[in-house]
């Protein structure tokens, strides 16, 4: 019998969860609904890459992976351009960290919603070559 095979949402709180998800819309491109959150699915072109999966993993009670934030759930978002993104953020006023992690995993940046949860874009390498 499978259990559990996805990710099959994130939830989390806010004080004004509409202003939230207009954030998230504009400038990350999230299409919110209108019951207020949006729905992801699987992109076929991602079938086949193997390092653009989901991952769950709950991290030590003391990490300080999730800082400046103070929430308890970090999310991690996948993205296309990375430097693109974090370019139009930058421009667009928000609270992007001025790291940017490169390796064999792909590429990692980070931004500060208003609610003050810090997110991790990821852009995956590239799909291995058949």
């Amino acid at each position: 019998m499978k259990r559990v095979v996805g990710i099959g949402g994130i939830f989390f709180k806010s004080p004004d969860p509409a202003a939230l998800a207009a954030w998230y819309k504009r400038h990350l491109g999230i299409a919110v609904e209108e019951w207020g959150g949006a729905a992801f699915r699987l992109d076929p072109q991602l079938r086949d890459n193997p390092n653009a999966a989901t991952v769950w993993s709950p991290f030590k009670q003391d990490t300080t992976y999730f800082a400046p934030s103070t929430s308890t759930f970090m999310v991690n978002y996948r993205v296309e351009d990375l430097h693109g993104v974090i370019a139009a953020l930058r421009a667009e006023g928000c609270q992007v960290d001025e790291k940017v992690e490169e390796s064999e995993f792909g590429k990692f940046g980070w931004v500060v919603d208003p609610d003050g949860n810090k997110l991790e874009l990821w852009e995956p390498p590239a799909a291995p070559a058949a």
